[in-house]
């Protein structure tokens, strides 16, 4: 799927840099400097500086994508990137102070921050159906576990072997490979969104909060997930202590324990793939929460899978990177404190009651929210094919991404109609659209029968796009089985997709003029 490959070449890209941590000057990771140096304390202040300031950008990040095309923003992403690490080089290979790297790879890392809400808001846009999203989602978690994985071990080898600017030149040639993809990209054209103002910027950013705050079943997944990302920001600082203090393995234990956390955050994502085509995400999402919670065999599953299709199907396209925006600064966020509070619990508890208790603390939180969990599941349910096949089969509705027809599906009323019983009035108020799907009707201007139509018919649509009365009457000739899509719904799907919004004026201006019509015979409603 192109999408995938799009977002997954970007993923890895970003997994080499963000996990490479060999220093300019240093051969040793961050973290076990930061011990050698200053103890447990400066391991969590350490990890927890290199996420603070992105944290506070991610909100601001995923504005961008809301207001801007999302393959746009993608695109000036891994470009920027491209420069950046093409100049790190270049300050590597003249001999730059050292302090001119550092600001150039801290400002890379600040470029990389809109990519992970964008590609999370583009995805459902280019997936066709709910399953190919769940595995979209599944593939690129996949893929970027395999770089955390892979990432420290190519920029060690590469180092071993040349230079740290060889490197940052690797870093910038995958990085363009990643652009070459978001080129390909085949996005479907957007409605164009006003500019931003400087003083809504604060207002526009914060929607993603108002989404999440309005919702629920939204609060309690991000809630959890952000416990169990406080949970693995602790596991940065239990590892080196583990490392050091209790495995007495030193840095080669630390190497061994991370290692080992991206086999398991790979083998996650495989096991993942088999929730293609499932709606029932919330207990796989719980399990990997749990997984956190649980010996370090489990560590390996990852609550972020279930996480993302979750959100996708909950949230309006319109803000759905600043929900995204929130969780990636939230995740951040989480991941800084459980590296602050750890040192904390190890100096407290000892290494091996701290252990325990973060882990208990999520199994006690999974527990207590079980039932909403399982509410959720119960409201998830997807749609079933054959409304999804018959949406995509209206003219107005095929242009829509697979999300928004989804999504649609969702809010569809089954209504069953006798013979000889008036569906819509010609003067009334039009309230709602419908779909024929068994059964005959027959269509009349005042009162004067001009068509009729059978299963696969549609009506109702002149009156909600240009705000008028029903310009038609719709009689049931048979016993008849519809769909009905309620005004705002089908507005807002229509009117807020260009190629949508261009087919429904052809439809309606065909019928206005007395024109055949896709799909069904000729009529006026």
């Amino acid at each position: 799927m192109r999408c995938s490959r799009g977002a997954g070449a970007g993923k890895a890209r970003r997994g080499v840099q963000g996990r490479f941590c060999v220093c300019v000057r240093e051969s040793k990771p961050a973290p076990i400097g930061a011990r050698d140096v200053g103890g447990k304390g400066a391991v969590g202040l350490v990890f927890a500086l290199r996420l603070i300031p992105a944290a506070l950008l991610a909100p601001f990040a995923g504005l961008l994508a809301d207001r801007y095309p999302r393959q746009l923003v993608l695109l000036a992403s891994t470009l920027a990137r491209v420069a950046l690490m093409v100049a790190a080089a270049a300050c590597v290979f003249l001999d730059a102070p050292p302090a001119a790297v550092y600001a150039l790879a801290v400002a890379a890392a600040i470029a990389t921050v809109p990519f992970r809400s964008t590609q999370a808001a583009l995805t459902p846009s280019l997936a066709r159906t709910p399953s190919e999203l769940t595995a979209a989602n599944a593939v690129a978690s996949t893929i970027e576990s395999l770089a955390i994985f892979v990432g420290p071990m190519l920029a060690g080898l590469v180092l071993s072997l040349a230079s740290t600017g060889v490197v940052f030149t690797l870093n910038a040639a995958l990085v363009a490979v990643a652009a070459m993809f978001v080129v390909r990209l085949r996005v479907p054209p957007a409605e164009r969104k006003p500019e931003l103002e400087a003083g809504t910027i604060v207002a526009e950013a914060a929607a993603g909060f108002r989404a999440i705050g309005r919702d629920s079943s939204l609060r309690v997944l991000i809630g959890l997930f952000s416990a169990q990302t406080f949970v693995a920001g602790a596991l940065q600082v239990y590892i080196v202590v583990l490392a050091f203090e209790s495995l007495g393995q030193g840095d080669s234990g630390v190497g061994f324990l991370n290692s080992a956390m991206g086999v398991g955050a790979l083998l996650g994502g495989v096991v993942a793939l088999s929730l293609t085509g499932s709606s029932r995400l919330s207990l796989p999402f719980a399990v990997g929460v749990l997984g956190w919670g649980v010996p370090l065999i489990l560590l390996g599953s990852h609550p972020g899978l279930a996480v993302a299709p979750l959100v996708q199907r909950a949230v309006a396209d319109e803000v759905l990177a600043r929900v995204f925006g929130v969780i990636q600064m939230l995740w951040w966020l989480a991941l800084a404190f459980g590296a602050l509070v750890a040192p904390a619990l190890v100096g407290w508890l000892g290494i091996r009651t701290a252990l325990v208790a973060t882990g208990s603390a999520l199994v006690v939180l999974v527990a207590l929210l079980w039932r909403p969990l399982r509410a959720i599941d119960a409201r998830a349910v997807a749609p079933e094919a054959t409304e999804l096949r018959i949406l995509a089969s209206v003219p107005i509705f095929a242009p829509l991404p697979g999300m928004s027809l989804e999504h649609l599906a969702g809010r569809l009323v089954p209504l069953r109609v006798d013979s000889g019983t008036v569906i819509v009035r010609q003067g009334d108020e039009g309230d709602r659209f419908y779909m024929l799907v068994e059964g005959k009707v027959e269509v009349s201007e005042d009162g004067k029968p001009i068509s009729s139509l059978d299963a696969g018919g549609y009506f109702g649509e002149i009156a909600l796009l240009r705000d008028l009365p029903r310009t038609a009457t719709v009689t049931a000739s048979t016993p008849v089985v519809l769909y009905a899509l309620d005004r705002d719904d089908f507005l807002a799907a229509v009117t807020g997709h260009a190629p949508s919004a261009q087919a429904a004026e052809d439809v309606v201006s065909a019928r206005l003029a007395g024109l055949p019509t896709p799909e069904i015979p000729l009529s006026s409603a």
